[in-house]
This record gives structure tokens, C-alpha cells and sequence, in this order.
């Protein structure tokens, strides 16, 4: 049987340095944001957070590994209010290495993590570990897959639509996904790739229309050269169609997610031949895959991409991590607009090696951040939580001569929800509902409006007409330039 262990947290506040960059010529300039807070976790070996989201209250529930413990590798959960304090740890593993790649927060207020045990897995082979808990981090149960399912390592994991389970990683047979019911039971697997030919698939993301999307990479020509792989499925995991992205030698895919246009925004790194060093890779794709622009961030040394992104104003946010700043390495924050210009950049860290791995834009339409920081906290490595104040910049001007938009009524709501707002002026109005990922759930109103008062009503269902799942949802109202949201929780 696996264990579980409570374990405290050491905390710590911090500064974010900002790295200016020239503006592309006519863009509107955004001012980088001030770092909230910042806290560590972990004590004495080296502790690793590798994904992190907002929960229902405010707070923050972070996914990665602790070697604290027994000196080999537990998957680690922790918990925090909405100031990072501390409200529970958990730690789930054997005699040897268990780690964490994802954690999301689940219908029902628990949590379902993935990554892979080496401790259960059969004959000590690495399996893919998925680990469901309540809202306390208390075990209901877990399950693992291995070669015949497919997959051996799992590296991302998202609740579908029919409260089951979609998961991405790699095996045997390649990039590998796997789907199965609410209770972690296998419902069917398949693999991308092949024996010969090595791929991995690093991040997935169950589609408006019920499909699915992943990004990893592939080595394409069987030479250790690699190029960025993007594969849709349909909602049976068959290939609907696939795309490479390479730019000559070593190219990585590590992030995807659906934008609100309906295609594509991939972050990871690239290295071109004869290039001595890696950048963060941005790729944006129609629907159907093909390119519509793709841009790199970096400087003279290593620099890559590991999670974005898409925010409330329709631009970008990337994590990573840069050894072009001070340090060894340092924690990269970077946001761009919808054409993947860079707005701002940020970087977080000391004298030794620190890294960013996962960021969700919050509720205050600020940002939160996790990886591991070896400059700062009690170990060889901490896990790293990260706040960021929202954006200062014309988006974020007061919209008094504009509209005003009042609370949602009735909040929280089981049939609809009254939007109402009053326009001074006339203006092109977007009304847009979006969930705890920051996906696309429906488009309420998009026309021009006429001054006066005025109410829109959301039923909970999404685009298709059906219900949405029970949860928080963001009620985006934009008017010209200005923009505010309310949260809504919806209850069926």
C-alpha cells in the first residue's frame, strides 16, 4: 500500500526583478506587475512543483514531488488560502521514486493528480500513477497503468465532460493517451509513434467539440533530432490529423491549450542548427493545425517554455525558465498579446538554479506561478509558489465613462443568472463565459449595443446547448477598450 504523510511548509517573501524589452512599433505599452508574494515549501532534500491551479475558495493546490521525506521521490500535494499559507500537505509514495507532473481540482471540489510510480508499478517497472483525493487530500483511491495500457509515465491529466479522465504521457509505443471513467477505471488507450520512432506527449486538453489535443515531440528522423508535435484526436483517441514544428535540431512541444478562436497556442523551446542555444518557442495554429504565426523569447544562453496560457484579455501568458539573467537560472514570466508580441517579461530567482513549471491566470486577472527554487528555503530545492498582481495598463483604466456592470444575481445559481449592466454610451459590447481553465464555455452577446440599461441571462449551458459541469465560471464583459469580471458559481 502506498503512504501518506502531513508535512509543514517553511514561508518565505520575495521580489521580482523585471527585464524590459523593446515594444513592437504601434503596440500599446503594459506595465510589467508588481510580485504580489512569494512562498517556499519543502525541508532539507530538494522539493519540486510541476503544476498549480486556483481552487473554488480562492486558494491554490499545487502538484509536483518531495524528496524530504525518505530521501527517494513522493508525489507531494499542497494546499494553500489565497495568500499561500499553508492549509494541508500530503505526500503519496513507496521505497522508491513517485512523482507529480499534474494536478487539477475536480467536480467535486477533491483533486486528481498523475504522474508515475516506480514504487507500484509491476516488477518496479514505471507506471503511470493517477491518484484521486477529496477536498482534504485524503486518498479514495488510485490506479496505475503500464505497458499494456499504453503508457508508463503520465505527464498530464484533465476531467472530461462525462466526469471521467483524460491523460497524456509516454510508453513503449510512443506518445501515448489514455481515457478512463470517474473512477480511474481503463476505458482505452492509444499510442502516437512507435518503438522506432520516440515520441512523448507532454500536455493534453479535452476539446470544445469533445476531441482531444495534445503536444509533446517526436523524433523525426530517427537521429535525436526533434520536432514540436501537435495531434488531434477525436473523443475515441483516433487521429484526426497531426503537425510537426521544427526548426532543424532539438525542438520541444510541453504546453497546449485550445485558444478562443478555436485553434491552438503551443509554448515549449527551439534550437535551430548551428544555434549554441534553446529559446522559448510560441506557436499559434488555425483549427486545423496549420501555422498562423509562431515566435521565440530568449537571449544568448538556454531559455524554454513549460507552460501557457491564454487570458482574460485574449493575449498569452508563458512560465519557464532563463539562464540569459542573473542567476543560473531564473523563473520567466511572459506575457504577450493575441499576435504573440511581448507586452512584458519578469523573471524571479537568485544566485543558484530556479525555474518556473506551471501558470494559471487568477482571479484578480493576476497570475500565479510554481516550479522550484534552489536560491532561497530550507533545501537543496523548494517547491515555489509565485503571485502576481494584475496588469497596469490601458485595459485596466477606469471604465466609469463607459458602462457599468453590476454583480451577478442569483449567485451561486442552479437554473440562470441575471447579468445587468448600463452603457453611458453606444458601444460594441462582448459578453463571454469562460471556466476555471480560462477555455471558452459560451458567447452571451457580441454587437453593438445601444446606451441605457440593459440584463443578459446565462442558463449554465455552454456552446453546444448542454449543461456546463457544477463549478466556478468567469462572466467577461467587455465594452471598447475596457473590460471587467464577475465569478459566478453554478450548481446543478
Amino acid at each position: 500500500m502506498f503512504r501518506q504523510f502531513a508535512i509543514s511548509s517553511g514561508i518565505m517573501l520575495l521580489w521580482g526583478v523585471t527585464l524590459l524589452a523593446p515594444f513592437p512599433c504601434g503596440m500599446v505599452f503594459a506595465q510589467a506587475p508588481d510580485t504580489s508574494w512569494t512562498r517556499t515549501y519543502g525541508s532539507g532534500g530538494t522539493d519540486y512543483g510541476s503544476s498549480v491551479q486556483q481552487t473554488f475558495d480562492g486558494g491554490y493546490i499545487i502538484a509536483g514531488w518531495t524528496e524530504s521525506l525518505t530521501g527517494g521521490n513522493d508525489v507531494y500535494l499542497i494546499k494553500t488560502d489565497e495568500d499561500g499559507d499553508t492549509v494541508w500537505t500530503k505526500a503519496y509514495g513507496g521505497t522508491r521514486d513517485d512523482e507529480g507532473f499534474s494536478v487539477q481540482q475536480t467536480s467535486d471540489s477533491g483533486y486528481i493528480v498523475v504522474g508515475h510510480t516506480y514504487s507500484f508499478g509491476a516488477a518496479y517497472e514505471d507506471d503511470v500513477w493517477l491518484i484521486k483525493t477529496d477536498a482534504s487530500g485524503d486518498t479514495l483511491w488510485t490506479k496505475r497503468y503500464g505497458e499494456t495500457n499504453h503508457c508508463e509515465a503520465g505527464y498530464s491529466v484533465q476531467q472530461t465532460n462525462d466526469s471521467g479522465y483524460i491523460i497524456t504521457g509516454y510508453g513503449e509505443g510512443g506518445a501515448a493517451l489514455i481515457k478512463t471513467d470517474s473512477s480511474g477505471n481503463f476505458l482505452w488507450g492509444n499510442a502516437f509513434g512507435g518503438a522506432d520512432i520516440p515520441a512523448y506527449g507532454r500536455s493534453v486538453q479535452q476539446t470544445n467539440e469533445g476531441g482531444y489535443i495534445i503536444t509533446g515531440w517526436i523524433d523525426s528522423y530517427g537521429t535525436g533530432d526533434n520536432d514540436v508535435w501537435l495531434i488531434k484526436t477525436d473523443s475515441s483517441g483516433n487521429i484526426l490529423w497531426d503537425k510537426k514544428f521544427g526548426r532543424g535540431y532539438h525542438d520541444y512541444g510541453r504546453s497546449v491549450r485550445q485558444a478562443n478562436d478555436g485553434g491552438y497556442i503551443v509554448t515549449g523551446e527551439t534550437r535551430p542548427y548551428g544555434a549554441d542555444n534553446s529559446d522559448v518557442w510560441l506557436i499559434k495554429t488555425y483549427a486545423n493545425g496549420d501555422t498562423l504565426w509562431t515566435k521565440t523569447y530568449g537571449g544568448s544562453t538556454d531559455d524554454r517554455g513549460w507552460s501557457v496560457r491564454q487570458t482574460f484579455g485574449g493575449g498569452y501568458i508563458i512560465t519557464g525558465y532563463t539562464t540569459s539573467g542573473a542567476g543560473s537560472g531564473d523563473a520567466w514570466l511572459i506575457k504577450t498579446d493575441s499576435s504573440g508580441n511581448k507586452l512584458w517579461d519578469k523573471t524571479f530567482g537568485g544566485s543558484s538554479y530556479d525555474y518556473g513549471r506551471s501558470v494559471r491566470q487568477t482571479n484578480d486577472e493576476g497570475y500565479i506561478v510554481t516550479g522550484m527554487t534552489s536560491s532561497y528555503g530550507a533545501g537543496g530545492g523548494d517547491v515555489w509558489l509565485i503571485k502576481v498582481g494584475a496588469e497596469i495598463g490601458i485595459e485596466e483604466e477606469s471604465n466609469r465613462d463607459i458602462f457599468f456592470l453590476s454583480q451577478c444575481e442569483p449567485n451561486p445559481f442552479s437554473q440562470e443568472t441575471v447579468i445587468s449592466y448600463k452603457l453611458l454610451v453606444i458601444s460594441k459590447v462582448s459578453l463571454k463565459v469562460y471556466d476555471l481553465t480560462g477555455r471558452l464555455v459560451r458567447t452571451l452577446l457580441n454587437e453593438e449595443i445601444e446606451a441605457g440599461s440593459h440584463t443578459v441571462i446565462w442558463d449554465g449551458r455552454g456552446g453546444s446547448g448542454a449543461k456546463v459541469s457544477s463549478g466556478v465560471y468567469f462572466i467577461r464583459f467587455k465594452s471598447g477598450k475596457f473590460y471587467e469580471t464577475r465569478k459566478v458559481l453554478f450548481v446543478r
